[in-house]
């Protein structure tokens, strides 16, 4: 069977393709994945927005009550093929944060020159802790995925300044839509290091499915329950 050439939006799930003389139109396998995995993402994470929504207010006035400032954080990340987009999250630190952080680089856990954690840090508030424990500081990436930006299944979105300090093999995570969770945080999340992460991101690139997708998220649902790795 030999491709034909392709016609305009019709053929980016559809080719023309010519099979014992007949011209045939064959569905584009590759294409059609991310159409599904694109239906999947926005099916479940509008469902979950509207169950959700009841519960934003009551989260958002505790953590106004707890310290000053916004109850959601936008933060410049880098997503597919490199494209910058603001990604939110529910405040989980006090509005210095990000001027505190110099001074604190000599304490992170973290031994790589990409990722700067810390399993004390004195920059998260008392709310801040319980949110990101449970993960519910995440609830608002739902609407990123919903406009496009991320997946529910996907490498964690990085930093511009992280993205600065990738190497040609780093830089393959770029290559989908960041998400929502990923194999490394079902496996130890902060405890696993920067190089081990970069593993399991490319293995799933390389291995990705809608089924693979459900079976994360499930798995994502067991080690957000029991607190695994969270700082």
């Amino acid at each position: 069977m030999q491709r034909d050439t392709t016609l305009g939006f019709f053929s980016t799930f559809w080719q023309r393709c010519r099979f014992h003389g007949l011209c045939l139109w064959c569905f584009n396998a590759r294409y059609g994945g991310f159409l599904v995995k694109r239906l999947f993402d926005f099916v479940v994470c509008a469902t979950v927005l509207i169950l959700l929504m009841p519960f934003v207010p009551v989260i958002a006035l505790a953590i106004r009550l707890d310290s000053p400032g916004p109850a959601f954080f936008y933060q410049t990340r880098v997503g597919k093929q490199g494209q910058l987009f603001g990604m939110w999250k529910f405040r989980s630190m006090y509005i210095d944060a990000e001027q505190r952080k110099v001074a604190l680089m000599k304490y992170r856990d973290t031994q790589d020159d990409v990722l700067f954690k810390m399993r004390n840090d004195p920059r998260i508030t008392r709310v801040g802790r319980l949110i990101r424990k449970t993960s519910i500081d995440e609830i608002p990436q739902f609407w990123n995925v919903l406009r496009g930006d991320m997946s529910l299944v996907g490498p964690r979105p990085p930093l511009q300044s992280e993205v600065a300090k990738y190497g040609a093999y780093e830089r393959q995570r770029l290559k989908v839509k960041p998400g929502i969770t990923c194999i490394w945080q079902v496996s130890g999340r902060s405890k696993i290091p920067f190089p081990q992460q970069v593993e399991m991101d490319l293995q799933y690139i390389n291995t990705q499915s809608i089924f693979g997708d459900i079976v994360l998220l499930l798995k994502t649902f067991s080690a957000v329950s029991k607190g695994n790795g969270a700082w």
